[in-house]
């Protein structure tokens, strides 16, 4: 089975999409990528999720990535005596430490790291950007504020601080307790919550290791100010624009979400466009013409995927969800103003072996006009650093590792497979033409081109590349 499109589909699992039916349905529909949401369900429950989604991978035959996704630190009010007040604009409103529960002047904020950073002037929201206070003033115990934005407000909704870094770890005990679990599981990715800064990601690289490839979410405007840093210290990075589109003007985040998408491709890592994409297919079995540009403008600006959340979790249509993102990206893709943006986003190639081989990579191909490019990879960071390039001909991933295969389902325009180890270029040469040819991207008499790196099985050594004709 192969994919008629570049852009690959990440579909979140849940409620309405936890057995093998749906999760089967899901895949042949389109769905690449499976996402675990730690924010919700048990262990028992994700662990039920990933048993079947590796009884679907058999009975397909192709490698089928997972993706770990990290609550954070998300930061909430406590509670209230009634459960429920409304605040009115205007009026005076205060968070301390008091853990009595609250009324409608006073509530705990069980964050005492907060009161130490925040500032008068500064904005608080609350219940996902929907209340907006003006912090009067801050000290170790209160922080006093006044009203800009009120409505109701009810027991532990969220907070938001868009003027300041916090001074909180990234990974919570929580976080620490499902990141175990995740790797336990052999996911693919984990993704990371509420990042700010490069530094955020050293302790849980130090934990992955190389079990996993780690994912940053970019939620706070705070991370816009350490993009490059972020992006090069990532192995993927996620456009969330829930969280962000929380703490940004929502007139900012579009401009936000394609800087980071070129930072993305600058640094050769996958990029994911996420949140609210077809959020009325929840309820309805159609999108609006408004979510479909949506999707379709993430595919425009070049991200290596699109992502559904609660439209395959806990929607009423979920098959029917991914498999509209999947004819928005093939509609897109077939385009010529597709390809033409994406050739005009072109990044120059960085002075690297690995960048001059899959730089020439994509010009060999278009020259000759190679049926297919066959990247050769132990890590998959040759196939990454081929998608950089975005050739016209596919990619063929080939592997011995279906760890890397699976990670490979990620990435734009890589079709995996996993083949036996090889040891010679006349090995590499015949694998790659029977694979071209049997996965059918590749017939008898056309060319392919072929990268790899020497010694076979180096990661990053990419550094041999040849042209070679599918004879069967």
């Amino acid at each position: 089975m192969r994919r008629e499109r570049n852009a690959r589909i990440i579909a979140t699992l849940g409620p309405a999409s936890s057995s093998v039916e749906t999760i089967l349905a899901l895949f042949e529909a389109g769905a690449d990528v499976f996402r675990f949401n730690f924010s919700h369900g048990t262990h028992e429950d994700h662990k039920a999720r990933y048993d079947v989604v590796r009884e679907v991978e058999r009975k397909v035959g192709r490698p089928i990535g997972i993706l770990a996704d990290l609550q954070g630190p998300k930061l909430r009010v406590g509670v209230f005596a009634a459960g429920r007040i409304v605040l009115q604009t205007g009026s005076e409103f205060v968070f301390d430490r008091d853990s009595t529960p609250g009324d409608d002047t006073r509530v705990c904020l069980p964050h005492p790291e907060l009161f130490e950073v925040v500032e008068a002037g500064q904005s608080l929201l609350l219940d996902d950007g929907k209340l907006r206070l003006r912090v009067l003033d801050s000290n170790g115990s209160q922080i006093r504020t006044e009203v800009v934005v009120g409505g109701p407000l009810s027991d532990r909704k969220g907070v938001n601080v868009p003027d300041a870094v916090l001074p909180i770890p990234v990974l919570t005990e929580k976080d620490r307790r499902d990141l175990d679990f995740a790797l336990s599981l052999g996911v693919e990715f984990v993704a990371l919550s509420f990042v700010q800064r490069g530094e955020d990601l050293k302790e849980a690289r130090e934990i992955i290791g190389d079990r996993a490839l780690l994912m940053t979410k970019l939620e706070k405007p705070q991370a816009l100010d350490h993009l490059d840093d972020i992006v090069r210290l990532s192995d993927s990075v996620m456009v969330a624009r829930g969280d962000l589109g929380v703490e940004l003007p929502p007139e900012q985040v579009p401009s936000a979400a394609k800087r980071i998408l070129r930072a993305c491709r600058e640094h050769g890592k996958p990029s994911i466009v996420a949140t609210q994409m077809l959020e009325s297919m929840i309820a309805a079995p159609t999108p609006t013409r408004a979510e479909a540009s949506d999707v379709a403008g993430a595919v425009y600006d070049g991200a290596d995927a699109v992502m559904l959340s609660a439209e395959s979790a806990s929607g009423s249509y979920p098959v029917q969800a991914v498999s509209m993102m999947d004819r928005i990206i093939r509609e897109v893709e077939g385009d010529p103003l597709y390809r033409a943006l994406i050739d005009a986003q072109h990044p120059v190639a960085k002075p690297t072996a690995a960048d001059a081989i899959c730089s020439a990579l994509r010009g060999v191909a278009d020259t000759i006009g190679a049926a297919a490019t066959v990247t050769y990879t132990s890590s998959g960071k040759t196939s990454m650093r081929a998608a950089r390039e975005r050739p016209t001909a596919r990619i063929v991933g080939v592997t011995p590792s279906l760890d890397t295969a699976r990670r490979l389902a990620f990435v734009w325009g890589v079709h995996a497979t996993v083949v036996d180890d090889i040891s010679s270029v006349p090995d590499m040469v015949t694998v790659a033409c029977k694979v071209a040819h049997e996965e059918g991207f590749a017939k008898p008499g056309e060319s392919i081109v072929i990268t790899a790196g020497m010694p076979f099985g180096t990661s990053g050594s990419t550094n041999l590349l040849r042209i070679a004709t599918v004879e069967v």
